[in-house]
Parts: C-alpha cells; structure tokens; sequence
C-alpha cells in the first residue's frame, strides 16, 4: 500500500491525550518531556490531567496536539522500525497540523515546532477581541457556493463599502462542509445567506475566526518567526494547505506557512492530491479521528483509513506497517 500521514489541528484535543501513550511507551515519554523542556512548561501534564478550559487555550492546544502527533509517530519509529522516507508518499497537516507534519518529515525539530506553534497560537488569539469574530460549519455546499455565499454576506447592512465586513471560506473539508470565518456579524449573515438557499448553517464554538483576513497580524508574527527558524527540505513531500500541492523547498514553505494564517485550508483538494500520487492508505497519527472522518467523504471506499493515537491503534498499525 502507499502511505500519506496525516496530521489533526485544533479541535481534536482532549483531556487525557497522549496519557496512555507516554504510559506504555518510553519514546512517547522523550517526545513529551522533549516539548515541555523546550516550553517551560509541564504541559504533558495539563494535556493528561486538564483542566479542559486551560488546554483548549489556543497558545495550549496548538503544541499540544502536536506532541501527541509526533509521540504516535516516535513510537512507530521506535518499537516498529518505521523509515518514513521509505513507507510514506506524502505528509499533510490540517491547519496547525500542518506543523507536526513538517516535524515528522524532518524539515523542523520538534522543540523548534513547539515554540512556533506557543508563538502561533498566542498571536491568532490576539489579533481579534472576544465575540468580534467567528466561525460556522455550512452544510451542503461546496467551496464555489460558500465563496458567493460569503461575497453576498460581507457587504454591510447598508451596502456601503466602509461597511463591508471580512467573512470567507476557512476550511474546505469536503463532503459538502465548508467552515467560514470573519467578523461575527458577517458570519451570521451567511448563514443565514446558506439557510436561504435551503443549506444548513452551523456557529463553531471557536475563540477567534481563524484562517481569515482578520488573522493578518498573526500572520506577521509568523512572518518573523519563520525568517529565523531553521528549515531543512522535508525527508517526504508536504501537500501544503493552501495551494494543495507537493511542497518541498524550504524557502517555499516559510511563504505557505505564513499564508496559511489568513489562508483556506484546501483539504478536500488536499486530499484528492494525494491520490494522485497514487496514496491508498491514509493514516491520521495523533489525538481524536476528526481526519480520518473527513477524508472518509472524500476518498474512493476502497481507501485504508486508520488512526494511530492510542497504544492500541499502534499496535494494529505496527502490524500492517
């Protein structure tokens, strides 16, 4: 079978993750001591203990969900003698995902990819006030509909340009949902702009609308911060969010990486990219399955899926690996 790995972002996090892990695997143990070291922080213990309203902080939940990616992908490594060079086609992370799944392929280490994510994840939560913004899931439609939706929904009340509010597509991930994001009234407007249409429309419980043009502070910030990481060429290529094609040049992926604050994740053409490649086997490593549920829309019924997040999903990986 060909292999993609794919990573999961915000959302997927959980009080306990990674716990049973770090106990049954000495590699998840160094993965996680690894990131805590290079934050300051014992936030292994915040993601095995909580509280929940504390790890779901974005500047928390951001490195979070990626040490728990990269334990999964350590022990696999460790115990399974996994090359990923050898037995993966492709790496894709959504959103912060993205990040672990650079980490995986060897273009970042993980303490500098813990601080990017720290650093990341404070400065999207900065950019917008509480209850300015939003976000909401739309049901039913596909990108080019949610694009007209949000066009219609983000002239104001009274059509005059100063009052035109941002609100566009944030995620596209497939299987006809795509979330939106942008100013709050904005987004109420397109959904009920998509209820109109007979779609449904769905408010996200999010602290900030991430993925839109209200992000571009956060953007600058990672602009910064990337000038100065160290990037190595990915050891397998990284299908990147925002143009859904094979990224390896380091230069290259500094500029997606900072457009990828303000910019659609295209999952769906992310997806579908990957079995271009001819990929058969999709296999989410890290907290939840969000993923694996997403690309189950998109992907032919013949297409492998499996998760890779508790020791016993290990262990059945181990083996078809």
């Amino acid at each position: 079978m060909v292999h993609a790995f794919i990573f999961p972002g915000q959302g997927s996090q959980a009080v306990g993750m990674g716990r049973d892990l770090a106990g049954a695997f000495p590699a998840a143990r160094e993965v996680f001591q690894e990131i805590d070291d290079a934050l300051g922080q014992n936030l292994s213990r915040l993601m095995f203990e909580g509280p929940a309203e504390t790890l779901t902080l974005t500047e928390n939940a951001q490195p979070a969900l990626m040490a728990v990616s990269l334990a999964a992908l350590r022990v696999l490594e460790r115990e399974g003698g996994l090359v990923l060079a050898d037995r993966v086609a492709a790496v894709a992370g959504h959103s912060l995902g993205e990040y672990s799944a650079l980490a995986a392929a060897r273009a970042l280490d993980v303490a500098a990819t813990a601080k990017l994510l720290r650093l990341r994840g404070a400065a999207m939560q900065r950019c917008v006030a509480p209850g300015e913004g939003a976000m909401a899931a739309l049901l039913g439609v596909d990108l080019d509909a949610a694009e007209a939706i949000c066009a219609a929904a983000a002239e104001g009340p009274d059509g005059r340009p100063e009052t035109r509010e941002v609100v566009q597509p944030a995620n596209d991930n497939g299987g006809g949902q795509v979330v939106i994001s942008g100013h709050a009234e904005a987004v109420a407007r397109a959904m009920a702009e998509a209820k109109a249409r007979g779609k449904r429309a769905m408010k996200l419980p999010v602290s900030a609308p991430f993925h839109c043009a209200l992000m571009a502070p956060a953007a600058d910030a990672m602009a910064e911060a990337l000038a100065h990481a160290t990037l190595m060429p990915p050891v397998v290529p990284l299908i990147a969010n925002v143009t859904a094609a094979k990224a390896t040049d380091p230069a290259m992926i500094r500029e997606l990486l900072v457009r990828q604050v303000t910019g659609t994740v295209r999952w769906r053409e992310s997806v579908l990219a990957m079995l271009a490649l001819g990929v058969d086997s999709f296999v989410e490593l890290g907290a939840g399955k969000v993923l694996s549920g997403l690309v189950r829309r998109i992907a032919p019924a013949e297409t492998a899926i499996n998760a890779a997040g508790t020791p016993a999903e290990i262990e059945i990986l181990l083996k078809l690996l």
